[in-house]
Protein backbone atom coordinates (compact mmCIF):
# COMPACT_ATOMS: atom_id res chain seq x y z
CA UNK A 1 0.00 0.00 0.00
CA UNK A 2 1.44 3.36 -0.98
CA UNK A 3 1.15 6.13 1.65
CA UNK A 4 -1.52 8.59 0.57
CA UNK A 5 -1.83 12.32 1.26
CA UNK A 6 -3.27 11.66 4.73
CA UNK A 7 0.10 10.40 5.87
CA UNK A 8 1.75 13.71 5.10
CA UNK A 9 -1.01 15.81 6.66
CA UNK A 10 -1.87 14.03 9.89
CA UNK A 11 1.51 13.31 11.45
CA UNK A 12 3.95 15.45 13.42
CA UNK A 13 6.67 17.20 11.44
CA UNK A 14 9.20 14.99 9.67
CA UNK A 15 11.90 15.63 7.08
CA UNK A 16 10.01 14.91 3.85
CA UNK A 17 11.87 13.61 0.82
CA UNK A 18 11.41 15.47 -2.46
CA UNK A 19 9.26 13.54 -4.97
CA UNK A 20 12.27 12.38 -6.99
CA UNK A 21 13.81 10.78 -3.86
CA UNK A 22 10.71 8.89 -2.69
CA UNK A 23 11.49 5.20 -2.18
CA UNK A 24 9.75 3.01 -4.77
CA UNK A 25 11.79 -0.19 -4.50
CA UNK A 26 14.53 -1.91 -2.48
CA UNK A 27 17.31 -3.38 -4.59
CA UNK A 28 19.66 -6.11 -3.39
CA UNK A 29 23.19 -4.88 -4.14
CA UNK A 30 24.91 -8.02 -2.82
CA UNK A 31 23.70 -11.24 -1.20
CA UNK A 32 26.16 -12.14 1.56
CA UNK A 33 24.31 -15.29 2.58
CA UNK A 34 26.68 -17.83 0.97
CA UNK A 35 29.74 -16.42 2.76
CA UNK A 36 28.25 -15.08 6.01
CA UNK A 37 28.86 -16.82 9.33
CA UNK A 38 25.97 -17.54 11.67
CA UNK A 39 27.68 -15.71 14.56
CA UNK A 40 28.33 -12.38 12.85
CA UNK A 41 26.13 -9.47 11.83
CA UNK A 42 23.23 -7.73 13.55
CA UNK A 43 21.25 -10.95 13.98
CA UNK A 44 22.95 -14.10 15.23
CA UNK A 45 21.74 -17.49 14.07
CA UNK A 46 22.48 -20.41 16.40
CA UNK A 47 22.19 -23.84 14.75
CA UNK A 48 21.81 -26.40 17.53
CA UNK A 49 21.30 -30.12 17.86
CA UNK A 50 19.08 -30.71 20.89
CA UNK A 51 17.35 -33.53 22.68
CA UNK A 52 14.61 -33.57 25.31
CA UNK A 53 15.41 -34.91 28.79
CA UNK A 54 12.52 -36.76 30.39
CA UNK A 55 11.61 -37.04 34.06
CA UNK A 56 12.76 -40.69 34.17
CA UNK A 57 16.22 -39.80 32.86
CA UNK A 58 15.63 -40.93 29.29
CA UNK A 59 16.03 -38.71 26.23
CA UNK A 60 14.29 -38.05 22.95
CA UNK A 61 16.12 -38.58 19.71
CA UNK A 62 18.27 -35.57 18.71
CA UNK A 63 16.71 -32.86 16.55
CA UNK A 64 17.91 -29.61 15.01
CA UNK A 65 16.91 -26.17 16.31
CA UNK A 66 17.65 -22.76 14.76
CA UNK A 67 17.48 -19.75 17.10
CA UNK A 68 17.76 -16.06 16.10
CA UNK A 69 19.20 -13.65 18.70
CA UNK A 70 20.35 -10.05 18.93
CA UNK A 71 23.04 -8.80 21.35
CA UNK A 72 20.20 -7.27 23.40
CA UNK A 73 17.22 -9.51 22.59
CA UNK A 74 14.29 -7.31 23.64
CA UNK A 75 12.46 -4.31 22.16
CA UNK A 76 9.88 -1.74 23.23
CA UNK A 77 6.64 -0.76 21.49
CA UNK A 78 5.06 2.62 22.27
CA UNK A 79 1.35 3.29 21.82
CA UNK A 80 1.38 7.08 21.52
CA UNK A 81 -2.12 8.43 22.08
CA UNK A 82 -4.12 11.60 22.57
CA UNK A 83 -7.62 12.53 23.64
CA UNK A 84 -9.79 14.36 21.10
CA UNK A 85 -13.45 15.47 21.19
CA UNK A 86 -14.34 12.35 19.19
CA UNK A 87 -12.29 9.94 21.33
CA UNK A 88 -8.82 8.49 21.66
CA UNK A 89 -6.47 8.58 18.67
CA UNK A 90 -3.29 6.53 18.25
CA UNK A 91 -0.19 7.52 16.29
CA UNK A 92 1.16 4.96 13.82
CA UNK A 93 4.29 5.04 11.74
CA UNK A 94 4.78 3.70 8.23
CA UNK A 95 8.35 2.82 7.29
CA UNK A 96 10.43 0.53 5.09
CA UNK A 97 10.39 -3.13 6.07
CA UNK A 98 12.69 -5.14 3.74
CA UNK A 99 11.90 -8.54 5.26
CA UNK A 100 8.19 -8.03 4.62
CA UNK A 101 8.89 -6.64 1.14
CA UNK A 102 11.03 -9.60 0.09
CA UNK A 103 8.15 -11.99 0.84
CA UNK A 104 7.11 -11.43 -2.75
CA UNK A 105 9.98 -13.65 -3.89
CA UNK A 106 9.00 -16.57 -1.66
CA UNK A 107 6.70 -19.50 -2.49
CA UNK A 108 3.73 -18.17 -0.48
CA UNK A 109 1.10 -20.73 0.54
CA UNK A 110 -1.67 -18.16 -0.04
CA UNK A 111 -1.72 -15.27 -2.54
CA UNK A 112 -0.79 -11.94 -0.93
CA UNK A 113 -1.86 -8.85 -2.90
CA UNK A 114 0.21 -6.41 -0.80
CA UNK A 115 3.76 -5.44 -1.67
CA UNK A 116 4.76 -4.39 1.90
CA UNK A 117 7.44 -1.98 0.76
CA UNK A 118 6.36 -0.11 3.89
CA UNK A 119 4.49 -1.39 6.93
CA UNK A 120 2.28 0.57 9.34
CA UNK A 121 2.92 -0.08 13.01
CA UNK A 122 3.42 1.55 16.40
CA UNK A 123 6.59 3.42 17.22
CA UNK A 124 9.10 0.83 18.45
CA UNK A 125 12.80 0.33 19.07
CA UNK A 126 15.41 -2.13 20.24
CA UNK A 127 16.64 -1.89 23.82
CA UNK A 128 20.24 -0.76 24.20
CA UNK A 129 22.89 -2.15 26.55
CA UNK A 130 22.22 0.59 29.12
CA UNK A 131 18.45 -0.08 29.18
CA UNK A 132 18.12 -2.29 32.25
CA UNK A 133 14.99 -3.20 34.17
CA UNK A 134 11.67 -1.36 34.00
CA UNK A 135 13.49 1.98 34.17
CA UNK A 136 15.38 0.98 31.04
CA UNK A 137 12.17 0.10 29.22
CA UNK A 138 10.72 3.50 30.12
CA UNK A 139 13.90 5.27 29.04
CA UNK A 140 13.88 3.51 25.67
CA UNK A 141 10.18 4.35 25.18
CA UNK A 142 11.02 8.02 25.85
CA UNK A 143 13.91 7.93 23.36
CA UNK A 144 11.89 6.24 20.60
CA UNK A 145 8.94 8.59 21.11
CA UNK A 146 11.25 11.56 20.58
CA UNK A 147 13.24 10.04 17.72
CA UNK A 148 10.41 8.51 15.71
CA UNK A 149 7.44 10.75 16.59
CA UNK A 150 8.96 14.06 17.71
CA UNK A 151 7.28 14.15 21.14
CA UNK A 152 9.23 14.94 24.31
CA UNK A 153 7.90 12.88 27.23
CA UNK A 154 9.22 11.92 30.67
CA UNK A 155 9.85 8.37 31.92
CA UNK A 156 7.14 8.73 34.56
CA UNK A 157 4.61 9.42 31.79
CA UNK A 158 5.27 6.02 30.20
CA UNK A 159 2.71 3.36 31.09
CA UNK A 160 3.66 -0.32 30.98
CA UNK A 161 0.89 -2.25 29.21
CA UNK A 162 1.40 -5.54 30.99
CA UNK A 163 4.12 -8.17 30.55
CA UNK A 164 6.38 -8.52 27.54
CA UNK A 165 5.40 -11.02 24.85
CA UNK A 166 7.04 -13.16 22.17
CA UNK A 167 6.33 -12.65 18.48
CA UNK A 168 7.96 -15.79 17.03
CA UNK A 169 8.92 -17.98 20.01
CA UNK A 170 9.71 -20.96 17.82
CA UNK A 171 12.75 -19.27 16.28
CA UNK A 172 13.28 -15.75 17.72
CA UNK A 173 14.33 -15.04 21.33
CA UNK A 174 13.04 -11.44 21.26
CA UNK A 175 10.33 -10.24 23.61
CA UNK A 176 8.50 -6.95 23.06
CA UNK A 177 7.67 -4.72 26.03
CA UNK A 178 4.39 -2.87 25.31
CA UNK A 179 4.06 0.67 26.63
CA UNK A 180 1.79 3.67 26.16
CA UNK A 181 2.19 7.42 26.56
CA UNK A 182 -0.39 10.21 26.49
CA UNK A 183 0.71 13.21 24.42
CA UNK A 184 -2.57 15.13 24.61
CA UNK A 185 -1.80 18.84 24.36
CA UNK A 186 1.89 18.32 23.60
CA UNK A 187 3.39 20.00 20.54
CA UNK A 188 5.68 17.70 18.55
CA UNK A 189 9.06 18.65 17.21
CA UNK A 190 10.70 17.15 14.14
CA UNK A 191 10.94 13.36 14.17
CA UNK A 192 14.50 12.97 12.94
CA UNK A 193 14.73 9.16 13.04
CA UNK A 194 18.16 7.58 13.25
CA UNK A 195 19.41 8.82 9.88
CA UNK A 196 19.66 5.39 8.28
CA UNK A 197 18.38 4.57 4.74
CA UNK A 198 15.89 2.21 6.42
CA UNK A 199 14.01 5.30 7.65
CA UNK A 200 13.86 7.21 4.37
CA UNK A 201 10.34 8.39 3.69
CA UNK A 202 8.93 7.32 7.07
CA UNK A 203 5.54 8.92 7.75
CA UNK A 204 3.18 9.30 10.69
CA UNK A 205 -0.59 9.13 10.98
CA UNK A 206 -3.21 9.59 13.69
CA UNK A 207 -6.02 7.00 13.71
CA UNK A 208 -9.08 6.72 15.98
CA UNK A 209 -8.24 3.80 18.24
CA UNK A 210 -11.18 1.62 17.18
CA UNK A 211 -10.51 2.35 13.52
CA UNK A 212 -6.93 1.20 14.07
CA UNK A 213 -8.11 -2.00 15.73
CA UNK A 214 -10.46 -2.71 12.82
CA UNK A 215 -7.63 -2.01 10.37
CA UNK A 216 -5.55 -4.62 12.20
CA UNK A 217 -8.36 -7.16 12.03
CA UNK A 218 -8.88 -6.51 8.31
CA UNK A 219 -5.17 -7.02 7.66
CA UNK A 220 -4.69 -3.43 6.54
CA UNK A 221 -2.31 -2.99 9.48
CA UNK A 222 -0.50 -6.33 9.46
CA UNK A 223 1.55 -5.87 12.62
CA UNK A 224 0.81 -8.08 15.63
CA UNK A 225 2.39 -5.86 18.29
CA UNK A 226 0.15 -2.99 17.19
CA UNK A 227 -3.04 -5.02 17.51
CA UNK A 228 -2.07 -6.56 20.85
CA UNK A 229 -0.99 -3.21 22.30
CA UNK A 230 -4.28 -1.59 21.25
CA UNK A 231 -6.27 -4.41 22.86
CA UNK A 232 -4.28 -4.12 26.07
CA UNK A 233 -4.73 -0.34 26.11
CA UNK A 234 -8.50 -0.63 25.70
CA UNK A 235 -8.62 -3.20 28.52
CA UNK A 236 -6.57 -0.97 30.82
CA UNK A 237 -8.47 2.23 29.89
CA UNK A 238 -12.18 1.39 29.73
CA UNK A 239 -13.01 5.06 30.32
CA UNK A 240 -10.92 6.18 27.33
CA UNK A 241 -12.59 4.02 24.70
CA UNK A 242 -14.48 6.93 23.17
CA UNK A 243 -17.73 6.63 21.26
Amino acid sequence: MTPGPAWAKLGPAMHALPPEEQVVDIEVVEDLTPTARCDEGFLRLRRLVCRNRHADGSHSKPYRVDVIDRPIPDAVAVLIWRRTPSGVEVLTRRTLRPAAYFRRGLPLPLPDPESYLTVEELVAGILEAEDRGEAGVRARAVAETREEAGYAVRPEEVEILGPAFFMLPGIVSEKIHPTAVDVTGKVPGVADGDGSPMEEGASLRWRPIHALLEACRRGEVADAKTELSVVRFLTAHPGDRGP
